[in-house]
């Protein structure tokens, strides 16, 4: 009988730490958007997507946050809210935007061409809002 016991930090604990690594202010941001229509929201989004997923063994932060770049690329344009903040979270975690769009090119051959459109039109406006430009278009250099 081992009478060593690990004690285990919490999810939300970890979850939290994660979370503060990709944004500090992100469990502030989801509380202040979602928490009043649905009162908890942040903390079960921190706790099971950040807590019991990406704080797992097995991948490092920067790979978890690519494949997610990834998945919600070929789940197609109406994730572009999402992509974008997973694209910040993707470079905060140490990726640079030519591994971002390297990945989404190659979606394409998952989800598509139009859906790789979509997520390098995604990903261009968030550099172009990061790099302080107002304009986000992918059009404008056409």
């Amino acid at each position: 009988m081992n009478t060593e016991q690990t004690i285990e930090r919490p999810a939300l604990d970890k979850g939290r730490d994660i979370a503060r690594k990709l944004n500090p202010e992100l469990e502030a941001i989801l509380a202040g958007r979602y928490d009043k229509a649905l009162p908890g929201f942040a903390e079960t989004l921190i706790e099971s997507a950040y807590g019991r997923l990406y704080a797992r063994d097995g991948l490092d932060l920067k790979t978890r946050q690519l494949a997610t770049v990834a998945a919600l690329t070929v789940l197609g344009g109406q994730t572009a809210p999402q992509l974008k903040v997973n694209i910040e979270h993707t470079l905060a975690a140490g990726a640079n935007r030519q591994e971002v769009l390297e990945i989404i090119l190659q979606m394409a051959a998952y989800g598509g061409w139009p859906a790789a459109i979509n997520g390098i039109n995604a990903a261009l406006a968030l550099f172009a809002e990061l790099d302080g430009s107002d304009t986000a278009s992918a059009w404008d250099s056409q």
